[in-house]
Order: structure tokens, then sequence, then C-alpha cells
């Protein structure tokens, strides 16, 4: 997401920085590069308008011009006001105060919806809640055999009455939620085409069906000005809550995620970040700007480390590095974790620094299927070799070579960078970087 619009702020932020002082037709002529950057991600025109004249105010101030390094203080003013354009403050769901908290979801087809219903219930039920699914959607065929499968995939129960009155559906799950001790009841509402009266009714009477609920809007951020028109037509009807944008990983231009909470007035709360039911992440507005701005995102690639990665079997991993016993085993057990933790381009690009690299990577340096020939390769070795891999002689790497599919080269190469790896990870771990090294394994 957002790879169009980063390359561009940084070149402009690069021009900038060649110069030795900064003048004020300096500052115009960059925050022209930056209103072009945001227009061709397809940012809103009156957002861009406003955003590029606040930041060309603050930046022509005597604190910038005078200041020890105005580049970096302009960037600073860029990624507040990105903050500020994207909602400042993460927005988080309201529970209620007797359950079960009604969360409705709503939007065009097509958008995303029932996946994202699951994808949600999935993060719930991982936060201590006990979510239940509603399939109230009675009008597109299928929908709710696909939100009862997409339950069963993430462990969650679907309440379905079959092809009844939505409304009364809602009630009926409402009051098996209560029974039950849910204390989330998810509603999968039904999507239409295009906007209509009579869908914005049956939606309002289904809220008003259980006293009090969080109306989000469900949007696909990958039709761009049309994602933002969609919700702002849906704010201007409905009560609406908050929004949740799908499909992010697949808009390099992101214009709907910095246009939508402007136009709407209403908070990003979720993003869609790939199509596994664990792809949903917390939507937090000073994370998405420095993404945006190519600093990596440390907090939610931390998070995604603690989430992926056991506890007890990271600080065994740790210490086993640390007293020199880290073998082919522990590398395997290792590279899995890691994957876990999402897609290895989105992975790299949390890390600070790597953005700027990225585009100089070809496809082939995030190729998963690396990753797949590397455990087939440890698998092939015997227990002995795995754990001690420099008994692998030449006749012992073509068996391996054999039975994984490769060649003796693509093994050479495997324990290669297993041994700089364990080098590096060894120093990571140790010392003043215990940080980075506790990131790296997932320990808090």
């Amino acid at each position: 997401m957002f790879e169009t619009l980063t390359e561009r702020l940084q070149q402009t932020f690069k021009r900038l920085s060649g110069r030795g002082k900064i003048r004020d037709k300096d500052i115009r002529t960059g925050m022209k590069d930056v209103q072009l950057a945001l227009l061709e991600a397809d940012v809103a025109y009156p957002v861009v308008k406003d955003f590029v004249r606040s930041v060309t105010d603050k930046a022509l101030g005597e604190n910038v011009l005078d200041g020890i390094n105005p580049t970096q203080q302009i960037v600073k003013i860029v990624h507040d006001e990105l903050v500020e354009l994207l909602g400042s403050e993460r927005a988080e769901l309201r529970f209620a105060a007797q359950p079960p908290t009604v969360i409705l979801l709503c939007g065009l087809q097509g958008s995303g919806k029932t996946t994202t219903a699951g994808k949600l219930a999935l993060a719930l039920r991982k936060d201590g809640h006990r979510p239940l699914l509603c399939a109230t959607d009675v009008y597109r065929p299928a929908a709710i055999d696909q939100l009862r499968q997409v339950g069963e995939q993430v462990g969650v129960e679907t309440f379905t009455l079959g092809e009844g009155d939505p409304v009364q559906i809602t009630k009926a799950a409402f009051a098996h939620a209560r029974s039950k001790s849910y204390d989330v009841l998810i509603v999968d509402t039904a999507g239409r085409l295009q906007i209509n009266q009579e869908m914005m009714a049956e939606l309002a009477a289904q809220a008003k069906a259980v006293g009090e609920a969080e109306v989000l809007l469900v949007v696909d951020a990958m039709t761009g000005q049309e994602a933002v028109n969609v919700a702002e037509q849906f704010g201007s009807t409905v009560d609406l809550d908050g929004l949740i944008l799908t499909k992010l990983d697949g808009d390099a231009r992101g214009g709907a995620a910095l246009s939508a909470r402007a136009v709407t007035g209403k908070p990003i709360m979720f993003v869609g970040v790939g199509e596994k039911l664990e792809a949903l992440e917390a939507f937090h507005p000073e994370r998405m700007a420095q993404r945006i701005l190519g600093m990596g995102d440390v907090l939610t690639l931390v998070e995604k480390a603690q989430q992926a990665v056991d506890q007890e079997q990271a600080l065994k991993l740790q210490q086993r590095l640390l007293q020199a016993e880290f073998d082919l085993e522990d590398f395997r057990d290792h590279l899995r974790n890691v994957r876990k933790m999402g897609p290895l381009d989105q992975i790299m690009k949390m890390i600070p620094g790597m953005a700027q690299q990225m585009p100089k990577m070809g496809p082939t340096d995030f190729d998963e299927r690396e990753l797949d020939q590397v455990e087939a390769i440890i698998n092939s070795m015997t227990s002995e070799e795995r754990h001690y891999p420099d008994v692998l002689n030449a006749s012992r790497k073509r068996r391996v070579a054999r039975g994984s599919g490769t060649s003796v080269q693509d093994v050479n190469i495997m324990l290669k960078e297993f041994r700089e790896l364990s080098k590096m990870m060894k120093q990571l771990s140790g010392g003043g970087k215990a940080r980075i090294g506790n990131m790296m394994f997932g320990l808090r």
C-alpha cells in the first residue's frame, strides 16, 4: 500500500535535502510536488488543497528556515499533518456496558463485507471476547453459506434463520447472544449494487432493533475516489460510527485511506491488508503516517511478532542462540514464525529504512517459494545433520539436494545464509541491542 505515494514523497524530500539552505521558493516548489503526488495517489482534491496549504503555512515559518536541518523539520510537519488528516488517534470500538455489543457491518456488494465479518470475529476472539456472527444478507445467493463457512474457519458460531426478515433475524440473534453469554454480535447486513433508501431504512431498522449498535461501513480501498463517494453517501443517510477499508494491500496509491476520514468525518477503525482471515489490522493514524513517509512501523511489527510467536518457545530459541546451540531445526522454526506474521514484502516495509531500499530490489527478493525450498532442504536432512550442519559433506549434500528437489548449490547457499543469520541474530540478541533481538524473537 502507498508505494507510489511513498516513493514520490521521498524523491521530493531528497531534492530539498540536497540544498544548503531552503528558501521560500524551494518550499513552495516542494509543496507543488507533494500536491501532485497526493493527486496521483487519488486523494480527493479538497483534501489535497487543505493539506498542502496547511503544510506550506507551517513550513514557511522562521523556526523552520533557521533550523539546523530544515528538511527534517519539513518532513516532521508533513508527518504531523498526515496524522491529523488520518484521525490523530486510534478510534476504539465502544463496548456496551450490558453485553452483547452489536456491530453492524454495512456496505456495497463486493466490498469484502462478509470476509471482514470473519476477520473481525477472529481478531476479537484473540482479544478474549466471545463473538457471534449473524447472517442477515438474505438477498445475495449463497451469502448465508459463505458467512457460515467463514465462521467455521475462525472458530466462531454463525447464527442464521434462513431467508427471513433481516430485522427479525437481528432481534433473534441478539436474544441468542445474550442467552448464550456471547459478548459481541457481528451482523453481516445485506449489500446492494447501489445505495438506495430501502437499503438504508432496513439498516436503520436493524440498528434500532437492538437498541444501540456500532455501525461500521466496509469500503473497498481499491475503488479509489468511488470508495470515498460511497462513504460520504452512507454517512449522509446513516449514523455511522466508523469505517473499515478493505484490500488496502492491493492499492499502491492509498487515496481512499487519506481521503475517507477527512471527507466523512468518521474514523477509520480497521484496514484489511490481505486475503487471509488474519489480515485485519487496527488502524493507527501515526503508524500509517510513518509507513507513508517510509519510516517503517516498528510497533505493528512487534505486535505481529508477539501474535505469531509462542513466548515460551521464543525464549527457549533465544537462549539456545546465546549459548551457541542454534541449529537448523531452530532456523526452520524461526522461519515458520516469521511467515505467520504476513507476506514478507509487507513485513520488510515495517522495518525503518527498508522502504528506501525496496525499490532497488527485484520481485524475486520476496519470493515466498524460496522459503518453501529452504524448509524442504532442512526436512530432507537427518536429525544429526540438522543439529550438526558441519557433518554435511559432498555426498550428504547431494542426497539432501535429491530429496528436496533442489541442487547442491541451493543447499550450499542455504547453509551459508543460515550461518550468517546465526551470527547476526546472536549479535542482536546480546548487549545494548537486546530490544531489537527481542523484537526478532517476538518477546515482550
